[in-house]
């Protein structure tokens, strides 16, 4: 492939290439990224020769699509929420005018985020707040149209103080919309209001966003130069020897169900040295597909393991599924690390950039709507405000966090059968009881109910009865396990072994094989876990076989890559000081310091990406 330029464009071309190259040379400063920074220039040096016409015959370059994605809107995000309850009064400003005050309650089951519009016409025209319920379970927001602070909050029967509002003139809501704090205190600190935040973003993530959004073709040299460069970087081997010890596969009471493997591997210890977190135990060593409880942090455990040493009947099963494992992965370890869901609740997040609602690239024209900016009408989430980060009020009992899912530029479907219906079955999400995307069916989805229920299931058009108690949803693909209808018994799902089909990524060549994240669910009797596994290399067939081998009856994907896109942090709190562990230690890197103050991603500083945290359950 050859790209010729003319003087112009070449000069055009090198302006916006120092920007990439600024950062690189930043980031290798830092010790931590070293190894990769040849990654990374080979990479900035490769969109640098498309440019100046060297051949690249593996890289393919495709007309932009972004023609096809008008600015003609159907509708707001407001317009998606079917359960919304409406309030509007004429209220009198002082300067004799009037205005109109509307408060939407966007789900008053899940009863968290509210918007509140303040219309003017003869001044400013509509004014739009999204604010913020702490307390779902026992706190309403009316409108009073006799009471001087307009807007009443009422918990548990009784109506709290709130000042006086004034509306459009100087008053707490003026001044929290012009403190630009991500979470603005109103009314006592009993309401929240929501403020547009930047997020951060990694340096590499901002190089690879560049190439995308300013090059033609941008995604697939990102490709290529994942596959020739990134191929296998996070790759971990064991570091293992036997032991006196054997693991039995009865668990230790109050512990999810260790793994089931090949009796070879029964004495197999591991040393754990990319291991973040704290275990309770005395050596070093951990036994091959044992968990260890952490470290003063109950109902947290840890596991590791390696494909290989997955029970044999399980790697032959359903071979019409999922793909052989090569010796590659079959040797890479895997971090896995359970939480207890008597203990915990689970919360999820949008970033203030990621996952976007508008169309996927992914999409086939011939399912495309026309003159529509999104596969539900809209181009953004406006007037709701995405701010990646904790709130305040969860933020105290949150003891673990990790990333989320796909952009929305890889979550649509190109081949296959889910292409071609549902526009594209672009992977749908829901915060806060708030449906921001659709969710799709036949599409792999983790949710939270409105009483705390953690679940995992493939979506079906039958389960839109459930969304309205549906407080978080998070889709991601096809499943990688799931229970077979007849037996019902866990199997890799039925497009692991299906690269296109199953939406996997990885690489245009069908290359499966990277470092990949996924989430799982075990029932042990009346136990249930929610498992994150963190594979340093690996297909999707390999992950489905690590989780059946724990007995989980549900796994879905969630991101790959990098280690930006695979982070899990745990928190704890000691003596005032908070201690924050990785599950890989150089996970780490993502973290901020400053002026003596350690501050963890997504919980002291807001961040581009979605995300999902694990709470100590309140009793």
């Amino acid at each position: 492939m050859y790209l010729r330029q003319s003087p112009l464009t070449i000069s055009i071309c090198l302006r916006y290439f120092k920007q990439p190259v600024r950062i690189i040379t930043n980031t290798c400063r830092f010790s931590h990224l070293r190894q990769h920074c040849s990654i990374r220039f080979g990479l900035t040096f490769l969109v640098f020769l498309m440019f100046y016409g060297v051949s690249v015959s593996d890289v393919k370059v495709t007309a932009a699509t972004a023609s096809q994605i008008t600015e003609n809107r159907t509708g707001t995000v407001i317009d998606l929420q079917q359960f919304k309850s409406v309030q509007s009064i004429v209220v009198d400003l002082s300067d004799g005018e009037s205005a109109e005050v509307t408060l939407i309650n966007l789900n008053p089951k899940v009863n968290r985020w509210y918007v509140l519009s303040l219309n003017n016409d003869s001044k400013r025209g509509a004014e739009e707040y999204h604010l913020e319920n702490p307390y779902p379970q026992s706190q309403r927001l009316l409108l009073d149209e006799h009471s001087e602070d307009t807007l009443v909050l009422i918990r548990d029967r009784e109506v709290l103080s709130c000042p006086p509002w004034k509306l459009f003139e100087k008053g707490e809501l003026i001044a929290a919309r012009k403190s630009q704090q991500v979470f603005a205190p109103l009314c006592n600190g009993n309401l929240f209001l929501r403020n547009p935040t930047k997020g951060n973003r990694t340096n590499i993530e901002t190089v690879t966003e560049f190439i995308r959004d300013k090059l033609p073709g941008g995604e697939s040299v990102v490709g290529f130069v994942k596959d020739t460069f990134f191929k296998d970087a996070f790759l971990e081997k064991a570091d293992a020897k036997e032991s006196t010890l054997e693991l039995t596969k009865q668990s230790q009471p109050g512990f999810p169900e260790p793994a089931n493997i090949n009796p070879d591997f029964a004495k197999q210890m591991i040393s754990p040295t990319g291991l973040g977190i704290q275990v309770d135990k005395e050596t070093k060593d951990m036994l091959t597909g044992q968990w260890y409880a952490a470290k003063d942090n109950p109902g947290i455990f840890v596991s590791l393991i390696q494909p290989k040493a997955v029970a044999q009947n399980i790697l032959i099963s359903h071979r019409k599924i999922a793909n052989r494992l090569d010796n590659v992965e079959s040797g890479a370890l895997a971090y896995l690390i359970a939480f207890d869901l008597d203990q915990f609740d689970l919360g999820f997040t949008i970033g203030t950039e990621h996952p976007r609602v508008e169309w996927s690239d992914r999409t086939l024209n011939g399912v495309r709507i026309p003159n529509t900016s999104g596969p539900d009408g809209i181009e953004t989430i406006h007037p709701l405000i995405s701010n990646g980060m904790i709130s305040p009020f969860e933020s105290a009992r949150t003891v673990a966090s990790f990333t989320g899912g796909f952009k929305r530029s890889h979550s649509a479907f190109k081949y296959g059968d889910f292409a071609k219906i549902n526009k594209g079955s672009h992977y749908g999400f829901i915060e806060s009881g708030v449906v921001l995307s659709t969710l799709q069916p036949g599409l792999a989805t983790l949710l939270v109910l409105d009483d705390g229920t953690i679940e995992m299931k493939t979506w079906s058009k039958r389960d839109n009865v459930y969304l309205e108690r549906i407080v978080h949803a998070r889709q991601n693909g096809v499943p990688i396990l799931e229970l077979d209808s007849v037996s019902q018994q866990p199997i890799p799902g039925s497009l692991v072994g299906k690269w296109g089909a199953g939406n996997w990524s990885g690489s245009e060549n069908m290359k499966l094989r990277t470092l990949r994240a996924g989430a799982a669910l075990q029932e042990n009797g009346e136990k249930r876990f929610l498992i994150y596994g963190y594979f340093s290399t690996a297909t999707p067939s390999a992950m489905a076989r690590v989780f059946q081998a724990y007995d989980c009856r549900y796994a879905i994907h969630l991101d790959m890559n990098a280690l930006e896109h695979t982070y899990l942090a745990v928190y704890l709190q000691k003596e005032r000081h908070l201690v924050v562990q990785h599950l890989i230690q150089d996970m780490s890197v993502l973290d901020k310091s400053g002026k003596g103050s350690y501050i963890p991603r997504f919980l002291g500083y807001p961040d581009n990406r979605d995300f999902f945290y694990i709470m100590r359950r309140n009793n």
